[in-house]
C-alpha cells in the first residue's frame, strides 16, 4: 500500500507545531497503525531526521496509551478500537491520512503526538479509590452484590483512561471518564462510605484541571474504545447533587 501521511509535528510544548507531509510506499494491510508509524520512523531515522514521537505501551488495546486523532476521529474510524488495534486494511491504497494529537486544554502537547494526561491521574488521586482497610482477600460470596449492580460496575470499570472522550468532546469535558470512575465504585458496597466525599473531590479536581463542562452531545461515548455507556454521566450528576445536598445539611 502507498499512503500519504499528514502528521502533526511539534518539537516541544513551547514550540509552534505544524502538519508535515510524508509518504509511505511499503505499508502492509496487515500492519497495525502503530506499526505504520514504526515504518515511517525507520525511514526518517535512516534519513537523519527526527522520528515522530507517539505514545504506546501494551499495543494490545488494554492500556489506552496509543492516543491520537486519525482523520479527525480519536483512535481512528473503527468503532470500539484503540489506535494500536486499528489495522491498515481499513484504509485504501493511495489514501491520505491526517494524524494529530488529542486536542484539549487539559491535555497539553509534549511533543508531536504525545500529550500530557496527568490531569486524569490527579482526578483519580482526588478520590477514585476506597480507603477502607481490607486485610486478606475475602471470600467471593462474603459481600453479596446484586447482579445488575455488578454488571454495571464492570461496564464502568472497563474505562482505560485513554482520553478519547475528552478529545471528541467539543467542550473538552472528561465527564465520561469521571462518570465511569464514580459509577464503578458507586455500584459496589465497598464504595458507599466515601461516596459523597469522592464525587465532590473528583469533580473539583476535574474543574481545576481545566476540563470543560458536559452539554450531552454524546460524542464521548461514540469515540470511547471501550464503549462506556453515556448514562454514567447521569450517575455522576445524581451523585454530585446528592453530595451537595448532604454537605449543606451537614453544615
Amino acid at each position: 500500500m502507498r499512503l500519504h501521511l499528514k502528521v502533526w509535528r511539534q518539537s516541544s510544548a513551547d514550540a509552534k507545531g505544524k502538519i508535515v507531509d510524508y509518504d509511505v510506499d511499503d505499508a502492509s494491510p496487515d500492519m497495525s497503525f502503530l506499526e505504520l508509524l514504526d515504518v515511517l520512523n525507520e525511514k526518517l531515522a535512516l534519513q537523519g531526521e527526527d522520528p515522530v514521537a507517539f505514545d504506546h505501551d501494551c499495543r494490545e488495546g488494554i492500556c489506552g496509551a496509543c492516543s491520537m486523532v486519525i482523520d479527525g476521529q480519536p483512535h481512528g474510524p473503527e468503532k470500539a478500537t484503540t489506535t494500536c488495534q486499528l489495522h491498515m486494511r481499513h484504509f485504501r491504497d493511495g489514501d491520505t491520512i491526517t494524524i494529530e494529537p488529542f486536542r484539549a486544554g487539559a491535555f497539553p502537547v509534549i511533543k508531536d503526538l504525545v500529550v500530557d494526561r496527568n490531569a486524569f491521574d490527579r482526578i483519580i488521586q482526588a478520590g477514585g479509590y476506597i480507603s477502607a482497610p481490607t486485610g486478606s482477600a475475602p471470600d467471593a460470596h462474603a459481600t453479596p452484590v446484586p447482579k445488575v449492580n455488578a454488571e454495571r460496575a464492570f461496564a464502568a470499570a472497563a474505562c482505560i483512561g485513554c482520553g478519547a472522550c475528552v478529545a471528541a468532546c467539543p467542550n473538552g469535558s472528561a465527564s465520561l471518564f469521571l462518570g465511569a470512575k464514580i459509577t464503578h465504585l458507586g455500584e459496589l458496597p465497598q464504595g458507599q462510605p466515601e461516596r459523597h466525599g469522592r464525587v465532590l473531590a473528583m469533580v473539583s479536581e476535574h474543574d481545576e484541571a481545566g476540563f470543560g463542562g458536559c452539554t450531552n452531545t454524546g460524542e464521548c461515548a461514540v469515540a470511547c474504545p471501550k464503549e462506556i455507556p453515556l448514562d454514567v454521566i447521569s450517575q455522576l450528576n445524581r451523585d454530585y447533587l446528592d453530595a451537595r445536598k448532604a454537605s449543606r445539611k451537614g453544615a
